[in-house]
């Protein structure tokens, strides 16, 4: 597997992190997650297993090993020290303060191993009036104004998904595989470091520059969309389902099915964009037409004229399309006390010569602690003393 040979420490916690090293262990990386020896708050959200663990835990952390470590004590830092020796990347989206505390900033790093890659992950980046601060996800929804672009005019949403975690963990990943290459040509490591304003401002850019240029401050429209019509969420006879319509040609051939062609002509909707300044028409014009329709009738008419839309599914729903099946994405792992397979999803990418490592489970807390600790150089008599000590 193309990351083969690449250690990786995880002092990450809950997505930024966690989620960086397991895309790096996807594909080959031994990824050692550390975490305090009752276990980390992250482990046991929306717990899934008889032991407390969770369902965000089970995907950010699948097939990595777990060292229970205290890192702050004496015998903790000997046994940083010894890892980081052993390795390549160290992921830690923890406050720049509170890694120099535990040892884990740059400097501290590079003088035990010059050729360790730290990649971080913050708020809001190590300068300026909010460097301090700290922040989850909602935090860059919110200040990059796609939390404003949500919902109604009376009501901002965010997104319940994590996408600014995601993003983020997605771009440090990309950074450390920059660094790894890097380090190929100069032999020397150095820090990556991600944040969630960062990523949330380079996903919401290009309204950012339609203010810049144009001085349009956008204002929230619903599920239609700014720039194109009829791009919306529309109730049929059984649920919902959801178009996109964007071009010329697709907005063509929608005209045609739903009985309007001469929309084509109209100056109106001449333009994408001009089909999002008059995309209320437009929506309005597509829920007659689905009103009378299931789901299922409308997505196999709008399939067959080859305009986008999709159905819009629970989470119960989700997995159990063939299309999933047929992408092979459902990864079914074991976890004990999980009472069935966990599905799991792994980095969803194929590379045409190199395959992901076998799926496997997050590992339970310590599991892997005394064979980590055996690999650099402690006996096992030295592992009891430092478990009775509760320094893992």
């Amino acid at each position: 597997m193309p990351l083969t040979g690449i250690r990786v420490l995880d002092f990450g916690r809950y997505i930024a992190g966690p989620y960086c090293a397991a895309l790096l262990g996807d594909y080959g990386a031994d990824v050692i997650r550390i975490e305090a020896p009752g276990g980390n708050d992250d482990r046991y959200t929306v717990p899934v297993a008889d032991d407390g663990s969770g369902a965000m835990f089970m995907q950010m952390n699948r097939g990595k090993r777990c060292l229970t470590l205290k890192p702050g004590s004496p015998e903790g830092r000997e046994i940083v020290r010894r890892l980081v020796e052993t390795a390549d990347v160290v992921v830690a989206n923890l406050p720049h303060e509170a890694l120099v505390k535990l040892g884990l900033d740059y400097d501290s790093l590079s003088a035990i191993n010059p050729r360790i890659i730290l990649a971080t992950a913050s708020a809001f980046g190590s300068e300026g009036p909010l460097a301090k601060n700290v922040g989850f996800d909602a935090v860059g929804q919110a200040m990059s104004g796609s939390v404003h672009l949500t919902g109604t005019p009376d009501q901002p949403y965010r997104a319940q998904v994590n996408f600014v975690d995601f993003g983020t963990a997605l771009h440090t990943a990309f950074g450390v595989m920059v660094a790894l290459r890097e380090r190929e040509t100069t032999g020397n490591g150095q820090c990556v470091s991600g944040s969630l304003l960062g990523t949330a401002l380079a996903m919401t850019n290009s309204l950012t520059i339609d203010y810049a240029l144009n001085g349009i401050e956008r204002q929230p429209i619903g599920n239609r969309s700014f720039s194109s019509g009829p791009t919306d969420i529309f109730r049929t006879r059984d649920g919902w389902i959801v178009t996109q319509i964007v071009g010329g040609g697709i907005f063509a051939r929608w005209a045609e099915l739903v009985g309007r062609p001469g929309l084509v002509d109209d100056p109106r909707y001449a333009s994408d964009i001009l089909r999002g300044d008059n995309g209320e028409e437009l929506s309005v014009i597509m829920q007659q037409w689905c009103i009378d329709r299931t789901s299922a009738d409308a997505i196999a008419e709008l399939g067959a004229a080859r305009v986008p839309a999709a159905p819009v599914l629970r989470s119960s729903e989700a997995l159990d399309q063939p299309q999933v099946a047929a992408m092979g994405l459902v990864e079914p792992v074991t976890y004990p006390g999980a009472g069935q397979d966990i599905p799991l999803i792994r980095a969803p990418i194929t590379l045409s010569a190199s395959a992901k490592r076998i799926a496997a489970q997050a590992p339970q807390l310590g599991e892997h602690s005394a064979a980590i600790l055996a690999e650099i150089g402690y006996s096992a008599d030295a592992i009891s003393a430092l478990r009775a000590q509760r320094i893992i």
